[in-house]
């Protein structure tokens, strides 16, 4: 099938991609790698009077470092974010989800703010923001408003974007060099989304969890911060610490579902194994005198 007619309107910046959404009361829709869009829009599933390409926008490419972290812009592709050096130093739980997203082909198109402002529940980019705390930078003709990415988020494709508004940044706050990285996720091929995923970040301060930022993917219908599995780790020594409890804590935060990929009680089986096994690897507790 070919996509439903539509004008296409290419923006230098932000302020006047900002104003042509305005104008379009809500028939616009912002294209920036097209990997999600481009298949919708064949199908007719999208049909927007506009098509609004942000890719000629530099405010809103590039990887730079910001008073307290890391401002990603949204149009960077996914494959340049993997080269970054200040992503790879200072954020590597981020570069270790990325990797993991799509393939190599669809990686040199995607980007950053695509995955994030999509709100795939099982994608790895929105669960990484929600796990690390990042914001979300969100302009308009009226202004610009930030959102903590935990309440971004409020269904599956669903955000608390209005139709007007244009994500213009995500802010990673910073995380201390030596963090332990957590991650791993169980999909039925590689590129595919995730089954069930969890996502995070650990600081070790004299032997004891001193900061947690841990979330799901695959296990709801958003990305889920599993608030009780980081209470239960924070302020606790290594050898204090039962991977098979915080585990079971971190499913209770979960909602998941069934479908035709997996049943509900299939992940949450599947998520406490992977979720203890990859703490237990990560501090290497069977080691903790």
């Amino acid at each position: 099938m070919k996509p439903a007619p539509f004008d296409y309107v290419r923006p230098s910046s932000i302020d006047e991609a900002c104003a042509i959404l305005a104008e379009a009361g809500g028939g616009a829709t912002i294209i920036a790698g097209g990997q999600t869009l481009m298949p919708l829009l064949n199908l007719r599933m999208s049909q927007p009077f506009v098509l609004v390409d942000i890719n000629g926008i530099a405010a809103l490419q590039g990887v730079t470092r910001v008073e307290g972290g890391i401002r990603v812009g949204p149009a960077m592709r996914q494959a340049d974010a993997l080269r970054s050096e200040i992503l790879a130093s200072d954020l590597p739980v981020f570069i270790r989800a990325l990797s993991h997203v799509g393939h190599y082909q669809t990686r040199n198109r995607g980007t950053i703010g695509g995955s994030v402002a999509l709100g795939e529940p099982a994608a790895e980019m929105p669960a990484t923001a929600v796990a690390l705390g990042a914001m979300i930078e969100i302009t308009s003709v009226n202004g610009t408003r930030t959102v903590p990415a935990h309440d971004f988020y409020v269904g599956p494709y669903m955000t608390v974007l209005e139709p007007d508004e244009l994500v213009t940044a995500i802010v990673y706050p910073e995380w201390p060099e030596g963090h332990v990285v957590l991650f791993r996720e169980v999909a039925q091929r590689p590129g595919d989304f995730a089954l069930v995923g969890t996502v995070g970040a650990l600081v070790l301060e004299q032997g004891r969890i001193a900061r947690a930022g841990i979330a799901w993917f695959g296990m709801g219908p958003t990305p889920i911060r599993a608030r009780q599995a980081e209470v239960a780790l924070l302020g606790r020594a290594l050898a204090d610490i039962d991977a098979e409890t915080v585990a079971a804590a971190a499913v209770a935060d979960t909602a998941p579902f069934d479908d035709h990929h997996a049943s509900a009680e299939y992940r949450r089986t599947v998520g406490r194994r992977i979720f203890a096994r990859t703490l237990r690897e990560t501090l290497d507790l069977r080691n903790v005198a």
